[in-house]
Protein backbone atom coordinates (compact mmCIF):
# COMPACT_ATOMS: atom_id res chain seq x y z
CA UNK A 1 0.00 0.00 0.00
CA UNK A 2 2.76 2.72 0.80
CA UNK A 3 4.04 2.21 -3.03
CA UNK A 4 0.36 2.87 -4.05
CA UNK A 5 0.23 5.50 -1.59
CA UNK A 6 3.60 6.87 -2.95
CA UNK A 7 3.09 6.49 -6.70
CA UNK A 8 -0.46 8.49 -6.31
CA UNK A 9 1.59 11.11 -4.08
CA UNK A 10 4.48 11.44 -6.66
CA UNK A 11 2.57 11.78 -9.70
CA UNK A 12 -0.13 14.43 -8.94
CA UNK A 13 3.48 16.62 -7.36
CA UNK A 14 4.88 15.61 -10.59
CA UNK A 15 1.71 17.06 -12.74
CA UNK A 16 1.64 20.02 -10.44
CA UNK A 17 5.28 20.70 -10.88
CA UNK A 18 5.32 20.77 -14.59
CA UNK A 19 2.23 23.32 -14.52
CA UNK A 20 3.43 25.60 -12.19
CA UNK A 21 6.88 25.80 -14.21
CA UNK A 22 8.92 23.71 -11.14
CA UNK A 23 13.05 23.59 -12.19
CA UNK A 24 13.99 20.93 -13.63
CA UNK A 25 16.24 19.71 -10.54
CA UNK A 26 13.17 19.11 -8.56
CA UNK A 27 11.17 18.10 -11.76
CA UNK A 28 13.29 15.34 -12.11
CA UNK A 29 13.85 13.89 -8.96
CA UNK A 30 9.86 13.77 -8.87
CA UNK A 31 9.54 12.09 -11.88
CA UNK A 32 12.28 9.41 -11.11
CA UNK A 33 10.78 8.97 -7.81
CA UNK A 34 7.29 8.58 -9.27
CA UNK A 35 9.37 5.59 -11.54
CA UNK A 36 10.31 4.13 -8.68
CA UNK A 37 6.94 3.74 -7.24
CA UNK A 38 5.94 2.21 -9.97
CA UNK A 39 8.66 -0.62 -10.00
CA UNK A 40 8.09 -1.15 -6.47
CA UNK A 41 4.31 -1.37 -7.09
CA UNK A 42 4.90 -4.07 -10.11
CA UNK A 43 7.46 -5.91 -7.84
CA UNK A 44 5.14 -6.27 -4.54
CA UNK A 45 2.26 -6.93 -7.17
CA UNK A 46 4.33 -10.01 -8.95
CA UNK A 47 5.66 -11.20 -5.46
CA UNK A 48 2.07 -11.26 -4.09
CA UNK A 49 0.90 -13.03 -7.38
CA UNK A 50 3.68 -15.80 -7.20
CA UNK A 51 2.80 -16.38 -3.50
CA UNK A 52 -0.83 -16.94 -4.32
CA UNK A 53 0.19 -19.71 -6.68
CA UNK A 54 2.21 -21.34 -4.48
CA UNK A 55 -0.18 -21.50 -1.83
CA UNK A 56 -3.12 -22.61 -4.20
CA UNK A 57 -1.24 -25.15 -5.59
CA UNK A 58 0.26 -26.46 -2.23
CA UNK A 59 -3.92 -26.46 -1.43
CA UNK A 60 -5.08 -28.62 -4.35
CA UNK A 61 -2.23 -30.75 -3.48
CA UNK A 62 -3.12 -31.35 0.22
CA UNK A 63 -6.60 -31.39 -0.52
CA UNK A 64 -6.57 -33.61 -3.86
CA UNK A 65 -4.46 -36.40 -1.70
CA UNK A 66 -7.03 -36.46 1.83
CA UNK A 67 -9.51 -36.46 -1.21
CA UNK A 68 -7.66 -39.73 -2.50
CA UNK A 69 -7.26 -40.63 1.20
CA UNK A 70 -10.95 -40.60 1.73
CA UNK A 71 -11.65 -43.10 -1.24
CA UNK A 72 -9.79 -45.27 -0.27
CA UNK A 73 -10.87 -45.19 3.78
CA UNK A 74 -14.51 -44.59 2.94
CA UNK A 75 -15.39 -48.04 1.15
CA UNK A 76 -18.10 -48.88 -1.41
CA UNK A 77 -20.28 -48.69 1.61
CA UNK A 78 -19.66 -44.54 2.24
CA UNK A 79 -18.90 -44.25 -1.41
CA UNK A 80 -21.39 -46.28 -3.34
CA UNK A 81 -23.86 -43.02 -4.15
CA UNK A 82 -20.80 -41.50 -5.74
CA UNK A 83 -20.28 -42.60 -9.52
CA UNK A 84 -16.57 -42.92 -10.45
CA UNK A 85 -16.97 -40.10 -13.07
CA UNK A 86 -18.49 -37.96 -10.44
CA UNK A 87 -15.06 -38.82 -7.84
CA UNK A 88 -12.88 -38.16 -11.08
CA UNK A 89 -14.97 -34.61 -11.66
CA UNK A 90 -14.26 -33.65 -8.29
CA UNK A 91 -10.78 -34.58 -7.92
CA UNK A 92 -9.56 -33.36 -11.15
CA UNK A 93 -11.35 -30.24 -13.16
CA UNK A 94 -12.85 -29.61 -9.65
CA UNK A 95 -9.69 -29.26 -7.54
CA UNK A 96 -8.01 -27.22 -10.70
CA UNK A 97 -11.13 -24.98 -10.70
CA UNK A 98 -9.71 -23.55 -7.27
CA UNK A 99 -7.40 -22.03 -8.75
CA UNK A 100 -9.36 -18.98 -8.58
CA UNK A 101 -10.72 -19.36 -5.31
CA UNK A 102 -7.06 -19.93 -3.36
CA UNK A 103 -5.17 -18.36 -5.64
CA UNK A 104 -7.02 -15.26 -6.72
CA UNK A 105 -10.26 -14.78 -4.44
CA UNK A 106 -8.96 -15.18 -1.18
CA UNK A 107 -5.50 -13.39 -1.64
CA UNK A 108 -7.67 -10.35 -2.78
CA UNK A 109 -10.32 -10.54 -0.04
CA UNK A 110 -7.64 -10.24 2.28
CA UNK A 111 -5.77 -7.44 0.94
CA UNK A 112 -9.12 -5.74 0.41
CA UNK A 113 -9.39 -6.15 4.44
CA UNK A 114 -5.99 -4.52 4.76
CA UNK A 115 -6.08 -2.65 1.40
CA UNK A 116 -9.40 -0.11 1.43
CA UNK A 117 -8.98 1.29 4.73
CA UNK A 118 -5.56 2.67 4.56
CA UNK A 119 -6.52 4.52 1.81
CA UNK A 120 -9.27 5.57 3.21
CA UNK A 121 -7.82 6.79 6.39
CA UNK A 122 -5.19 8.45 3.71
CA UNK A 123 -7.91 10.34 2.39
CA UNK A 124 -9.26 11.73 5.74
CA UNK A 125 -5.62 12.90 6.85
CA UNK A 126 -5.30 14.41 3.22
CA UNK A 127 -8.84 16.15 2.50
CA UNK A 128 -11.66 14.84 5.02
CA UNK A 129 -14.35 15.55 3.06
CA UNK A 130 -13.08 13.55 0.28
CA UNK A 131 -12.75 10.54 2.83
CA UNK A 132 -16.27 10.93 3.94
CA UNK A 133 -17.51 11.11 0.46
CA UNK A 134 -15.71 7.73 -0.18
CA UNK A 135 -16.82 6.30 3.19
CA UNK A 136 -20.35 6.92 1.93
CA UNK A 137 -20.35 5.65 -0.97
CA UNK A 138 -17.82 2.53 -0.64
CA UNK A 139 -20.48 0.52 0.95
CA UNK A 140 -22.95 0.50 -2.37
CA UNK A 141 -20.60 -1.90 -3.87
CA UNK A 142 -20.41 -4.60 -1.44
CA UNK A 143 -24.00 -4.37 -1.22
CA UNK A 144 -24.03 -4.96 -5.26
CA UNK A 145 -21.82 -7.78 -4.86
CA UNK A 146 -23.82 -9.59 -2.23
CA UNK A 147 -27.21 -9.36 -4.44
CA UNK A 148 -25.42 -9.98 -7.19
CA UNK A 149 -23.51 -13.36 -6.06
CA UNK A 150 -26.65 -14.68 -4.79
CA UNK A 151 -27.98 -15.49 -7.79
CA UNK A 152 -24.37 -16.45 -9.61
CA UNK A 153 -23.88 -19.09 -6.47
CA UNK A 154 -27.26 -20.68 -7.62
CA UNK A 155 -26.73 -20.72 -11.25
CA UNK A 156 -22.79 -21.92 -10.78
CA UNK A 157 -24.20 -24.96 -8.15
CA UNK A 158 -26.55 -25.80 -11.54
CA UNK A 159 -23.73 -25.49 -13.54
CA UNK A 160 -21.91 -27.54 -11.71
CA UNK A 161 -23.90 -30.70 -11.48
CA UNK A 162 -24.33 -30.10 -15.83
CA UNK A 163 -20.76 -30.53 -15.93
CA UNK A 164 -20.85 -33.97 -13.46
CA UNK A 165 -23.93 -35.03 -15.69
CA UNK A 166 -21.35 -34.70 -18.44
CA UNK A 167 -18.69 -36.64 -17.26
CA UNK A 168 -21.06 -38.88 -16.25
CA UNK A 169 -22.54 -39.71 -19.41
CA UNK A 170 -19.63 -39.43 -21.80
CA UNK A 171 -18.35 -42.33 -19.39
CA UNK A 172 -20.93 -44.79 -19.77
CA UNK A 173 -21.13 -43.92 -22.94
CA UNK A 174 -16.87 -44.89 -23.81
CA UNK A 175 -17.43 -47.90 -21.00
CA UNK A 176 -20.15 -49.28 -23.31
CA UNK A 177 -18.72 -48.28 -26.85
CA UNK A 178 -18.22 -52.21 -26.95
CA UNK A 179 -21.63 -53.62 -26.45
CA UNK A 180 -22.98 -50.82 -28.08
CA UNK A 181 -21.30 -51.68 -31.02
CA UNK A 182 -22.31 -54.86 -30.99
CA UNK A 183 -25.78 -54.17 -31.25
CA UNK A 184 -25.50 -51.41 -33.70
CA UNK A 185 -26.63 -49.15 -30.90
CA UNK A 186 -23.03 -46.44 -30.75
CA UNK A 187 -24.67 -43.60 -32.80
CA UNK A 188 -27.81 -43.15 -30.90
CA UNK A 189 -25.88 -42.12 -28.15
CA UNK A 190 -24.69 -38.98 -30.48
CA UNK A 191 -27.93 -37.40 -29.64
CA UNK A 192 -27.93 -37.75 -26.14
CA UNK A 193 -24.28 -36.23 -25.79
CA UNK A 194 -25.15 -33.77 -27.97
CA UNK A 195 -28.29 -32.50 -25.55
CA UNK A 196 -26.11 -32.92 -22.07
CA UNK A 197 -22.95 -31.03 -23.67
CA UNK A 198 -25.48 -28.70 -25.08
CA UNK A 199 -27.41 -27.89 -21.99
CA UNK A 200 -24.08 -27.21 -20.28
CA UNK A 201 -23.24 -24.72 -22.76
CA UNK A 202 -26.88 -23.35 -21.80
CA UNK A 203 -25.79 -22.92 -18.38
CA UNK A 204 -22.22 -21.42 -18.93
CA UNK A 205 -23.42 -18.49 -21.32
CA UNK A 206 -26.17 -18.05 -18.23
CA UNK A 207 -23.80 -17.51 -15.78
CA UNK A 208 -21.43 -15.09 -18.15
CA UNK A 209 -24.06 -13.09 -18.54
CA UNK A 210 -24.06 -12.99 -15.13
CA UNK A 211 -20.89 -12.21 -14.50
CA UNK A 212 -20.54 -9.88 -17.18
CA UNK A 213 -24.00 -7.79 -15.58
CA UNK A 214 -22.55 -7.98 -12.43
CA UNK A 215 -19.35 -6.51 -13.58
CA UNK A 216 -21.10 -3.71 -15.46
CA UNK A 217 -22.77 -2.69 -12.10
CA UNK A 218 -20.04 -2.74 -10.09
CA UNK A 219 -17.99 -0.70 -12.62
CA UNK A 220 -21.00 1.40 -12.30
CA UNK A 221 -21.28 2.00 -8.82
CA UNK A 222 -17.37 2.84 -8.63
CA UNK A 223 -17.33 5.16 -11.54
CA UNK A 224 -20.26 6.87 -10.42
CA UNK A 225 -18.85 7.24 -6.39
CA UNK A 226 -15.22 8.28 -8.25
CA UNK A 227 -17.54 11.36 -10.37
CA UNK A 228 -18.87 12.55 -7.13
CA UNK A 229 -15.68 13.32 -5.53
CA UNK A 230 -14.41 14.27 -9.27
CA UNK A 231 -17.10 16.57 -8.85
CA UNK A 232 -16.20 18.08 -5.36
CA UNK A 233 -13.08 18.15 -5.77
CA UNK A 234 -13.05 20.28 -8.98
CA UNK A 235 -15.47 22.87 -7.48
CA UNK A 236 -13.84 23.49 -4.73
CA UNK A 237 -10.29 23.52 -6.81
CA UNK A 238 -11.77 26.34 -8.78
CA UNK A 239 -13.21 28.22 -5.38
CA UNK A 240 -9.31 28.09 -4.11
CA UNK A 241 -10.29 26.20 -1.25
CA UNK A 242 -7.36 22.98 -2.00
CA UNK A 243 -4.22 23.15 -3.68
CA UNK A 244 -4.17 21.91 -7.15
CA UNK A 245 -1.50 19.07 -6.46
CA UNK A 246 -3.29 18.27 -3.18
CA UNK A 247 -6.83 18.08 -5.01
CA UNK A 248 -4.70 15.80 -7.80
CA UNK A 249 -3.52 13.43 -5.45
CA UNK A 250 -7.41 13.23 -4.00
CA UNK A 251 -8.57 12.36 -7.67
CA UNK A 252 -5.35 10.03 -8.51
CA UNK A 253 -6.29 8.43 -5.24
CA UNK A 254 -9.59 7.55 -4.79
CA UNK A 255 -10.22 4.92 -7.61
CA UNK A 256 -7.86 3.20 -5.40
CA UNK A 257 -9.80 2.84 -2.82
CA UNK A 258 -12.89 1.16 -4.47
CA UNK A 259 -10.66 -0.77 -6.81
CA UNK A 260 -10.09 -3.47 -4.35
CA UNK A 261 -13.84 -4.04 -3.96
CA UNK A 262 -14.35 -4.34 -7.56
CA UNK A 263 -11.38 -6.81 -8.00
CA UNK A 264 -13.29 -9.15 -5.12
CA UNK A 265 -15.95 -9.10 -7.40
CA UNK A 266 -14.99 -9.47 -10.34
CA UNK A 267 -12.57 -12.79 -9.03
CA UNK A 268 -15.73 -13.95 -6.78
CA UNK A 269 -17.12 -14.86 -10.55
CA UNK A 270 -13.71 -16.36 -11.82
CA UNK A 271 -13.93 -18.42 -8.35
CA UNK A 272 -17.25 -19.65 -8.75
CA UNK A 273 -16.16 -22.94 -10.19
CA UNK A 274 -13.72 -23.40 -7.18
CA UNK A 275 -16.78 -22.73 -4.52
CA UNK A 276 -19.16 -25.00 -5.66
CA UNK A 277 -16.62 -27.55 -6.42
CA UNK A 278 -14.95 -27.01 -2.44
CA UNK A 279 -18.11 -28.48 -1.19
CA UNK A 280 -18.48 -31.43 -2.54
CA UNK A 281 -14.35 -31.68 -1.81
CA UNK A 282 -14.90 -30.88 1.61
CA UNK A 283 -18.21 -33.42 1.88
CA UNK A 284 -15.66 -36.10 -0.04
CA UNK A 285 -13.19 -35.88 3.01
CA UNK A 286 -15.72 -35.93 5.66
CA UNK A 287 -17.43 -39.03 4.39
CA UNK A 288 -13.94 -40.87 4.51
CA UNK A 289 -12.91 -39.37 8.05
CA UNK A 290 -16.24 -40.73 9.46
CA UNK A 291 -15.65 -43.67 7.58
CA UNK A 292 -12.26 -44.06 8.91
CA UNK A 293 -13.49 -43.54 12.43
CA UNK A 294 -16.40 -45.91 11.87
CA UNK A 295 -13.90 -48.69 11.51
CA UNK A 296 -11.76 -47.84 13.55
CA UNK A 297 -10.74 -51.38 15.61
CA UNK A 298 -8.03 -51.26 18.65
CA UNK A 299 -5.19 -54.08 17.58
CA UNK A 300 -5.76 -55.55 20.79
CA UNK A 301 -4.53 -59.38 21.48
CA UNK A 302 -7.44 -61.46 22.29
CA UNK A 303 -7.45 -64.66 24.27
CA UNK A 304 -9.15 -67.59 22.46
CA UNK A 305 -12.24 -69.10 23.30
CA UNK A 306 -13.03 -72.61 25.10
CA UNK A 307 -12.56 -74.99 22.43
CA UNK A 308 -10.81 -72.62 20.39
CA UNK A 309 -7.26 -73.31 18.52
CA UNK A 310 -4.32 -70.74 19.03
CA UNK A 311 -3.69 -71.36 15.37
CA UNK A 312 -6.58 -69.98 13.92
CA UNK A 313 -6.40 -67.58 10.79
CA UNK A 314 -9.30 -65.88 10.81
CA UNK A 315 -11.91 -65.00 13.19
CA UNK A 316 -15.32 -63.19 12.99
CA UNK A 317 -16.83 -61.82 16.13
CA UNK A 318 -20.18 -60.96 15.60
CA UNK A 319 -19.60 -59.18 12.36
CA UNK A 320 -22.18 -56.80 11.27
CA UNK A 321 -22.47 -55.11 7.79
CA UNK A 322 -25.31 -52.91 7.21
CA UNK A 323 -26.49 -51.36 3.95
CA UNK A 324 -29.31 -48.14 3.47
CA UNK A 325 -30.16 -48.68 6.88
CA UNK A 326 -30.43 -53.20 6.56
CA UNK A 327 -28.32 -55.47 7.73
CA UNK A 328 -26.91 -57.37 5.20
CA UNK A 329 -24.29 -59.47 7.56
CA UNK A 330 -26.20 -59.98 10.84
CA UNK A 331 -23.78 -61.30 14.09
CA UNK A 332 -22.14 -63.26 11.95
CA UNK A 333 -19.60 -65.20 14.15
CA UNK A 334 -16.73 -67.76 12.55
CA UNK A 335 -12.98 -69.14 12.91
CA UNK A 336 -10.79 -70.57 10.56
CA UNK A 337 -7.76 -72.09 11.04
CA UNK A 338 -4.61 -71.98 8.79
CA UNK A 339 -4.01 -74.87 6.12
CA UNK A 340 -8.40 -74.60 5.15
CA UNK A 341 -10.17 -73.75 2.70
CA UNK A 342 -13.64 -71.47 3.37
CA UNK A 343 -16.19 -70.98 0.22
CA UNK A 344 -18.93 -68.41 1.20
CA UNK A 345 -21.54 -69.25 -0.60
CA UNK A 346 -25.16 -68.69 -1.27
CA UNK A 347 -27.71 -67.02 -3.52
CA UNK A 348 -27.14 -63.45 -5.28
CA UNK A 349 -27.74 -60.36 -2.78
CA UNK A 350 -27.16 -62.57 0.21
CA UNK A 351 -23.90 -60.51 1.39
CA UNK A 352 -21.04 -62.46 0.20
CA UNK A 353 -18.81 -59.90 -1.36
CA UNK A 354 -19.93 -57.63 0.93
CA UNK A 355 -18.81 -59.48 3.93
CA UNK A 356 -15.49 -59.81 2.27
CA UNK A 357 -15.32 -56.28 1.94
CA UNK A 358 -15.87 -56.23 5.69
CA UNK A 359 -13.01 -58.62 6.26
CA UNK A 360 -10.16 -56.65 3.68
CA UNK A 361 -11.95 -53.31 5.46
CA UNK A 362 -13.30 -51.93 2.63
CA UNK A 363 -16.78 -51.23 4.27
CA UNK A 364 -17.64 -50.00 7.80
CA UNK A 365 -18.56 -53.14 10.26
CA UNK A 366 -19.64 -53.60 13.33
CA UNK A 367 -17.82 -56.49 15.66
CA UNK A 368 -14.23 -57.64 15.38
CA UNK A 369 -12.31 -59.05 12.51
CA UNK A 370 -9.03 -61.21 14.36
CA UNK A 371 -6.18 -62.06 12.17
CA UNK A 372 -4.06 -64.95 13.62
CA UNK A 373 -5.85 -63.93 17.19
CA UNK A 374 -5.57 -60.14 16.97
CA UNK A 375 -7.72 -57.52 15.82
CA UNK A 376 -6.34 -55.35 12.93
CA UNK A 377 -7.69 -51.52 12.03
CA UNK A 378 -9.27 -51.95 8.92
CA UNK A 379 -7.17 -49.67 7.23
CA UNK A 380 -3.93 -52.05 8.11
CA UNK A 381 -5.87 -55.55 7.08
CA UNK A 382 -4.58 -55.51 3.54
CA UNK A 383 -1.06 -55.90 4.85
CA UNK A 384 -1.88 -58.86 6.14
CA UNK A 385 -4.47 -60.34 3.31
CA UNK A 386 -3.50 -61.12 -0.43
CA UNK A 387 -6.72 -60.71 -2.43
CA UNK A 388 -8.35 -60.84 -6.03
CA UNK A 389 -12.00 -58.93 -6.53
CA UNK A 390 -14.67 -60.01 -9.28
CA UNK A 391 -13.07 -57.71 -11.47
CA UNK A 392 -9.09 -58.32 -12.43
CA UNK A 393 -8.35 -54.84 -12.43
CA UNK A 394 -5.03 -55.67 -14.22
CA UNK A 395 -2.53 -52.83 -15.41
CA UNK A 396 -0.48 -52.48 -18.59
CA UNK A 397 2.80 -53.89 -18.83
CA UNK A 398 4.79 -57.77 -19.21
CA UNK A 399 2.84 -60.55 -17.47
CA UNK A 400 5.65 -60.17 -14.53
CA UNK A 401 5.16 -56.64 -13.92
CA UNK A 402 1.25 -57.44 -14.21
CA UNK A 403 1.65 -60.03 -11.26
CA UNK A 404 4.04 -58.66 -9.55
CA UNK A 405 2.20 -55.01 -8.71
CA UNK A 406 3.54 -53.46 -5.86
CA UNK A 407 6.91 -55.50 -5.76
CA UNK A 408 10.44 -53.65 -4.57
CA UNK A 409 12.39 -56.63 -5.90
CA UNK A 410 10.38 -59.05 -8.44
CA UNK A 411 11.70 -62.74 -7.57
CA UNK A 412 11.07 -64.23 -10.82
CA UNK A 413 10.91 -68.13 -9.80
CA UNK A 414 7.92 -66.98 -7.43
CA UNK A 415 5.95 -65.25 -10.54
CA UNK A 416 6.47 -68.72 -12.10
CA UNK A 417 5.15 -70.76 -9.31
CA UNK A 418 2.33 -68.09 -8.73
CA UNK A 419 1.11 -68.44 -12.54
CA UNK A 420 1.14 -72.09 -11.79
CA UNK A 421 -0.86 -72.55 -9.11
CA UNK A 422 -3.34 -70.33 -10.17
CA UNK A 423 -3.46 -72.66 -13.61
CA UNK A 424 -1.71 -69.78 -16.01
CA UNK A 425 0.56 -71.78 -17.48
CA UNK A 426 -0.91 -71.30 -20.75
CA UNK A 427 0.01 -67.43 -21.00
CA UNK A 428 3.27 -67.01 -21.96
CA UNK A 429 5.82 -64.95 -19.76
CA UNK A 430 7.08 -63.01 -22.60
CA UNK A 431 2.86 -61.95 -22.93
CA UNK A 432 2.43 -58.14 -22.81
CA UNK A 433 -0.71 -56.72 -21.69
CA UNK A 434 -1.88 -53.28 -22.81
CA UNK A 435 -4.35 -51.42 -20.69
CA UNK A 436 -6.75 -52.88 -18.18
CA UNK A 437 -5.25 -56.05 -19.33
CA UNK A 438 -5.64 -56.47 -22.94
CA UNK A 439 -4.63 -59.10 -24.84
CA UNK A 440 -6.12 -61.85 -22.53
CA UNK A 441 -9.27 -63.48 -22.68
CA UNK A 442 -11.83 -63.33 -19.90
CA UNK A 443 -10.48 -66.63 -17.80
CA UNK A 444 -6.95 -66.14 -18.60
CA UNK A 445 -7.40 -62.24 -17.19
CA UNK A 446 -8.94 -63.87 -14.22
CA UNK A 447 -6.53 -66.81 -13.57
CA UNK A 448 -3.73 -63.29 -13.70
CA UNK A 449 -4.98 -61.93 -11.07
CA UNK A 450 -5.57 -65.00 -9.14
CA UNK A 451 -1.51 -65.38 -9.45
CA UNK A 452 -1.17 -61.55 -8.68
CA UNK A 453 -2.54 -62.23 -5.73
CA UNK A 454 -0.71 -65.89 -5.22
CA UNK A 455 2.30 -63.79 -5.32
CA UNK A 456 1.42 -61.26 -2.78
CA UNK A 457 1.32 -64.37 -0.20
CA UNK A 458 4.73 -66.00 -1.36
CA UNK A 459 6.64 -63.20 -1.34
CA UNK A 460 5.10 -61.56 1.91
CA UNK A 461 4.49 -64.91 3.53
CA UNK A 462 0.97 -63.85 4.42
CA UNK A 463 -1.23 -66.44 6.31
CA UNK A 464 -4.81 -65.49 4.34
CA UNK A 465 -5.50 -65.23 0.71
CA UNK A 466 -9.20 -64.02 -0.39
CA UNK A 467 -10.42 -64.71 -3.69
CA UNK A 468 -13.83 -63.32 -4.88
CA UNK A 469 -15.38 -65.41 -7.70
CA UNK A 470 -12.31 -66.49 -8.87
CA UNK A 471 -13.39 -69.04 -11.30
CA UNK A 472 -16.51 -68.03 -12.43
CA UNK A 473 -15.50 -67.14 -15.95
CA UNK A 474 -13.09 -70.36 -16.16
CA UNK A 475 -13.84 -73.88 -17.77
CA UNK A 476 -14.29 -76.61 -15.89
CA UNK A 477 -10.37 -77.99 -17.02
CA UNK A 478 -9.00 -74.63 -16.03
CA UNK A 479 -11.28 -74.39 -12.62
CA UNK A 480 -9.82 -77.64 -11.96
CA UNK A 481 -6.29 -76.38 -11.89
CA UNK A 482 -7.08 -73.50 -9.96
CA UNK A 483 -8.86 -75.61 -7.18
CA UNK A 484 -5.12 -77.88 -7.41
CA UNK A 485 -3.71 -74.91 -7.03
CA UNK A 486 -5.65 -73.34 -3.57
CA UNK A 487 -5.77 -77.20 -2.28
CA UNK A 488 -1.75 -76.56 -2.63
CA UNK A 489 -1.70 -73.14 -0.79
CA UNK A 490 -3.32 -74.36 1.87
CA UNK A 491 -1.48 -77.54 2.15
CA UNK A 492 1.77 -74.93 2.95
CA UNK A 493 -0.79 -73.86 5.70
CA UNK A 494 -2.29 -70.88 4.39
CA UNK A 495 -6.09 -69.90 4.79
CA UNK A 496 -7.82 -69.84 1.43
CA UNK A 497 -11.39 -68.29 1.67
CA UNK A 498 -13.49 -68.01 -1.60
CA UNK A 499 -16.89 -66.25 -2.52
CA UNK A 500 -18.41 -68.83 -5.16
CA UNK A 501 -21.18 -69.78 -6.79
CA UNK A 502 -18.86 -73.11 -8.74
CA UNK A 503 -19.68 -76.23 -7.59
CA UNK A 504 -16.46 -77.50 -8.24
CA UNK A 505 -15.15 -75.16 -5.41
CA UNK A 506 -17.15 -75.47 -3.29
CA UNK A 507 -16.68 -79.33 -3.03
CA UNK A 508 -12.94 -78.74 -2.42
CA UNK A 509 -13.49 -76.64 0.32
CA UNK A 510 -13.23 -77.39 3.70
CA UNK A 511 -15.35 -75.06 5.38
CA UNK A 512 -18.56 -74.06 3.59
CA UNK A 513 -20.05 -70.39 4.84
CA UNK A 514 -23.90 -70.83 3.44
CA UNK A 515 -24.94 -66.87 3.86
CA UNK A 516 -28.58 -67.97 2.23
CA UNK A 517 -29.15 -70.10 5.51
CA UNK A 518 -32.66 -69.79 6.89
CA UNK A 519 -31.19 -69.50 10.42
CA UNK A 520 -30.83 -66.77 12.42
CA UNK A 521 -27.03 -66.59 11.68
CA UNK A 522 -24.94 -67.74 8.98
CA UNK A 523 -24.70 -71.74 9.23
CA UNK A 524 -21.70 -73.37 8.90
CA UNK A 525 -20.45 -76.96 7.18
CA UNK A 526 -17.42 -78.43 8.80
CA UNK A 527 -15.76 -80.84 6.38
CA UNK A 528 -12.57 -81.35 8.64
CA UNK A 529 -11.01 -82.03 12.18
CA UNK A 530 -8.94 -79.65 12.04
CA UNK A 531 -11.53 -76.93 11.42
CA UNK A 532 -13.22 -74.79 14.07
CA UNK A 533 -16.52 -73.00 12.99
CA UNK A 534 -19.23 -71.41 15.02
Amino acid sequence: MASIVAFCWFAASSIAAVIEGAPLDSLGMLVAATAASVVARALTQAALDGLAARGAARVKSQLRRRAIEAIDRGGSASLGSRSSASLATVIGPGLDAMDGYVGLYLPQLILTAVATPIVVGVLLLADPATGIAVMVTLPLIPVFMVLIGWATQAMQRSQWEALQSLSQGFLEVVRGLSTLTIFGRQHRQTTRIEAVTDAYRTRTMKVLRVSFLSSFALELAASLSVAVVAVSVGVRLIDGAIPFALGLFVLILTPEAYLPLRLVGARYHAAADGIAASDDVLDLIATGADARLARAAPPAPETPRDGEAYDVALALRGVTVERAGRAVVSGLDASWRHGSVVAITGPSGTGKSTLVAAILGFVPAGGRVLLAGRAVPADERLTRIAWAGQTPELTSGSLEEVVTLGSEHPDPALVARALALAGTLDVPLTTVLGPAGQGLSGGQAQRVAIARAVYRALERDLGTIVLDEPTSALDAEAEERVVRGLRTLAGEGRLVVVVTHRPALVAAADVVLDLGSASARARLEARGPEVVAR
